[in-house]
């Protein structure tokens, strides 16, 4: 299991098919990640969908750059926000479980220490099943917690096309025209 101190968490914007921003949570060795259309917010009255989508390798949480139009997820990629998290999932006697645990259980808490995302958040698992009575997708949604960290007086989410990457200062934009510029 990882050590808390140096579980990692990332957020990218994802400037691909659809504009969207990637929430990566390092869980076991891999980084456990969910798309959030809207992207993340430190606003407790917004509710984030966020959609599982394949791990990635731990080294993906510094990426920065330019996924080429060949490639599944082409598109532009800056590091929205980074830092550690802990997790705070406990059991109805106040035990903690295991993150990687409440996770599967469908329910997971968690501080986070980003640069720009801060305090608790929670991740909920729930399903719309078919008419027919087959299982439908999984979609989780990331809520904010109402503590001292959360912000009402604004929405929580940055324009992702004026937002700047937590690692270098650049935007989207920046960082597309870097990337065709290196290969001219």
């Amino acid at each position: 299991m990882d050590s808390e101190s140096t579980r990692r968490f990332v957020v990218q914007i994802h400037d691909a098919r659809r504009m969207h921003f990637d929430f990566r949570l390092e869980v076991d060795g891999v980084l456990k990640s969910w798309a959030v259309p809207r992207g993340p917010s430190d606003n407790p009255s917004d509710k984030r969908l966020a959609v599982p989508t394949d791990d990635h390798p731990l080294e993906y949480r510094e990426f920065e750059g330019v996924i080429p139009q060949e490639e599944q997820g082409s598109g532009t990629v800056i590091v929205w926000d980074q830092g550690t998290y802990r997790p705070t999932s406990h059991d109805l006697a106040g035990a903690p479980v295991p993150f990687a645990e409440s996770l599967e259980r469908g329910h997971a808490t968690f501080w986070l220490d980003g640069a720009k995302l801060h305090g608790e958040f929670a991740l909920t698992r729930f399903r719309i099943d078919e008419e027919d009575g087959t299982r439908g997708p999984e979609a989780w949604p990331l809520i904010k917690a109402n503590d001292r960290q959360a912000v009402h007086d604004r929405p929580g989410t940055p324009d992702p096309y004026h937002a700047r990457s937590a690692r270098t200062g650049r935007t989207l934009h920046q960082v597309a025209v870097a990337e065709w510029e290196s290969a001219r």
